[in-house]
């Protein structure tokens, strides 16, 4: 096990009905809302916060879109600075959460802003921020981190510090329930790929993290299709939103080794054709597999064996169970798992993404060797 720090102050409220404790939680002062495009206001839960907020000053600041886009939270910062804003209320899935924390980290910040997702400085300061969590996926409720757009430039950073951590996070399963399938599916897919950037990479005996991922891994494979199943399966709801949190509030890489590629090359072929964040994570992942099949074979073939049950004792085997078993269950949720099936031509991907990684000078992996060419190779096997 490799030396670590965990550090994670995030008070988590968890159950039925806990949107009431705004009103403990939420300190006196101004406090903005943060919110998307409508869906709070469409199944009662904007007027359930509201209530908990009753005699606060409350301005609002909505129309926050998947992929959260720096033009818009701008106008968030500038919002909060004029109006003297001291709390941050942020009310919707990952993509608002990860905007308020753009918004708390830009409005103290002294300089360009978008230096902040664009260099990915770690910022100093940041006004205090709770969430009320409507859609699991991201685990941004539960962690430091924020990922932002920018349409202008069609690219997507992330940034994180420790003053973006949540005050708290009210995570209450009965707000799920109207989601559709397609976020629902996000939402799963999502957060089993965070487990895997955490899990699969070598072994450096951390046999406590790796029980831990694959708990929630198991979990997720469990749960998630029951809430397909059945939209008004609260416990499975609230198993599926329990397990997105764990996935990346940070406890499961203590001692491990990482590998970030899959989410740092997806948000280039989001930003790029515009994929949903999670669309471009399945087909991506499932190449990354097979690219690297020998140097991650070891943890591939320990989780075919603890996740996926197999039996069989050649590793080359198991290898190719792990990710034919894990491609048949994304597409069991609704998910497409090849490029193609998103109209996004592989040879154009290979050469656009290697190209900006060339530019970048990047370098990606838990031996951080994926470069260019690499990903071009990405690309074709994701096809």
């Amino acid at each position: 096990m490799q030396n670590f720090v965990f550090y994670n102050p995030v008070r988590m409220v968890f159950g039925s009905g806990s949107v009431a404790s705004l009103a403990e939680l939420v300190p006196e002062g101004p406090v903005l809302l943060v919110y998307g495009t409508g869906s709070i206001r469409r199944n009662g839960t904007y007027e359930r916060v509201l209530g908990a907020l009753s005699g606060r000053r409350v301005l609002e600041f909505g129309g926050i879109r998947p992929n959260p886009p720096y033009e818009k939270l701008v106008e968030g910062v500038a919002m909060a600075r004029a109006e003297g804003v001291a709390f941050l209320l942020a009310v919707g899935g990952g993509s608002v959460i990860d905007g308020a924390k753009f918004i708390a980290a830009a409005v103290p910040f002294e300089g360009d802003p978008w230096d902040l997702p664009g260099r990915r400085l770690t910022p100093r300061s940041a006004l205090p921020l709770g969430t009320v969590l409507t859609l699991p996926a991201t685990g941004s409720e539960m962690n430091n981190i924020a990922v932002i757009s920018r349409d202008s430039t069609r690219e997507k950073f992330g940034f994180s510090g420790d003053v973006m951590f949540p005050r708290f996070s009210i995570l209450d399963p009965d707000l799920t329930l109207s989601l559709p399938s397609r976020q629902i599916r996000n939402g799963v897919v999502d957060a089993f790929v965070h487990v895997i950037e955490q899990y699969m990479t070598y072994p450096v005996n951390t046999p406590l993290q790796d029980r831990q991922a694959e708990a929630i891994l198991l979990t997720l494979m469990e749960e998630g299709p029951k809430t397909l199943a059945d939209p008004g399966d609260r416990d499975a709801r609230a198993n599926v939103m329990w397990c997105a949190a764990n996935a990346l509030n940070g406890s499961l890489k203590c001692g491990t080794v990482a590998d970030f590629a899959t989410h740092r090359i997806g948000h280039d072929l989001t930003a790029l054709y515009g994929l949903e964040h999670a669309e471009s994570l399945g087909s991506l992942m499932l190449a990354l597999w097979q690219h690297e099949r020998q140097r991650k074979g070891e943890k591939l073939a320990q989780y075919a064996s603890r996740v996926l049950g197999a039996r069989e004792t050649s590793r080359e085997t198991l290898v190719d169970r792990a990710i034919g078993e894990t491609r048949t269950f994304f597409e069991s949720l609704g998910m497409p798992t090849r490029l193609t099936d998103f109209g996004v031509d592989p040879e154009d991907a290979a050469r656009q993404l290697g190209n900006r990684c060339r530019q970048r000078g990047a370098t990606y992996g838990e031996h951080d060797d994926i470069g260019p060419e690499e990903i071009a190779q990405l690309m074709r096997l994701c096809g």
